[in-house]
C-alpha cells in the first residue's frame, strides 16, 4: 500500500464518526450499519419506520458513504444471519440498483449494503426492458423504494460486445439495445473494443440513456420522480479504483 493510499485508509478511519454528526446516519441505522462502537455489527435489517425517515438525497449519501467506506477497506462488521433473519419478516429496501451481471461489480458489497437494504436488478450492460422496468416499477411504486440507481462500469465486456456486433444467441438481441449508446457517443480518437477510453465513455452513454428510457417509459416511475417521492441517478463504478461516480 503506498503513501495515498495509507493517508486515505487513515483519514477515513478519523472520519467516520464525524459522518454520523453530519448526515445524521442514527435516522437510518439499518442501512449503513452505524452504531456508537463501529466496530460492534448492526444486528437488524433496514425496517420501514428507518426507511420512511430517510429522502432520497440522503439514501444516495449514504450509498456514497458505503461506497467510501469498502474503498478504504473499512466496511462494517455485519451480522448476516440476523439480518436475514429479521428481513424474513419483510423487507424495506430504500434504493432499487440496475447494475450489470459483471461479477466484479455486486452492488451490495461496493456500496456496504446488508441483506433487506436494497433491491438488486442485475442484467449485462444494465439495459431496462419492459421486465426490468416492471421490477423497478414494483420496488418503488410498490414496496416503496426511494431510489433508483442505475451502476454501469468499467472495461465493461457487454460495452464492447455491443461495439463489436456480437452475434451471439440471445445475446445480440440484448446488445443491439446498446448500440444506440455507442452511435451517441461523441469520441473523437480510435473508436473501438480495444480502446478502453472509448469503452468507457460508451458505458457512461448507456447509463445515461437508459436513465432517459427509464423516464421515458414508465410515466409511474417519471411521476414518482416528479412528485420527490423517489430519485433516478446514474453512477459509474471503475473497476481499477473501487470508486463510483454519480453522474446524474
Amino acid at each position: 500500500m503506498n503513501n495515498q493510499q495509507d493517508s486515505r485508509v487513515s483519514g477515513m478511519s478519523l472520519n467516520r464518526r464525524s459522518f454520523l454528526t453530519t448526515l445524521g446516519v442514527a435516522t437510518a441505522a439499518g442501512l449503513l450499519g452505524f452504531t456508537p462502537d463501529s466496530n460492534l455489527a448492526y444486528a437488524d435489517a433496514l425496517s420501514k419506520e428507518q426507511r420512511e425517515k430517510m429522502t432520497p438525497d440522503e439514501i444516495i449519501g449514504y450509498a456514497k458513504m458505503g461506497n467510501e467506506r469498502f474503498r478504504a477497506g473499512l466496511r462494517k462488521n455485519r451480522d448476516f444471519l440476523r439480518e436475514q433473519m429479521t428481513s424474513a419478516k419483510g423487507q424495506h429496501p430504500a434504493a432499487v440498483v440496475l447494475s450489470c451481471v459483471d461479477s466484479r461489480a455486486p452492488a451490495e458489497i461496493i456500496l456496504d449494503l446488508g441483506i433487506g437494504d436494497m433491491f438488486n436488478s442485475r442484467v449485462a450492460g444494465n439495459i431496462a426492458n419492459e421486465d426490468i422496468l416492471g421490477s423497478l416499477e414494483f420496488a418503488c411504486a410498490v414496496a416503496g423504494s426511494k431510489v433508483v440507481l442505475v451502476m454501469g462500469h468499467t472495461a465493461c465486456g457487454a460495452i464492447k460486445g455491443a461495439i463489436d456486433k456480437v452475434q451471439l444467441g440471445h445475446l445480440t438481441g440484448l446488445l443491439e439495445k446498446i448500440r444506440p449508446a455507442v452511435e451517441a457517443t461523441q469520441y473523437d480518437g480510435e473508436r473501438t473494443s480495444k480502446n478502453d477510453a472509448f469503452v468507457n465513455a460508451v458505458a457512461r452513454k448507456n447509463v445515461e440513456l437508459t436513465i432517459a428510457g427509464i423516464r421515458a417509459k414508465s410515466p409511474l416511475l417519471k411521476e414518482l420522480e416528479t412528485k420527490g417521492s423517489i430519485k433516478i441517478v446514474g453512477t459509474m463504478y471503475d473497476l481499477g479504483t473501487a470508486g463510483i461516480e454519480f453522474i446524474s
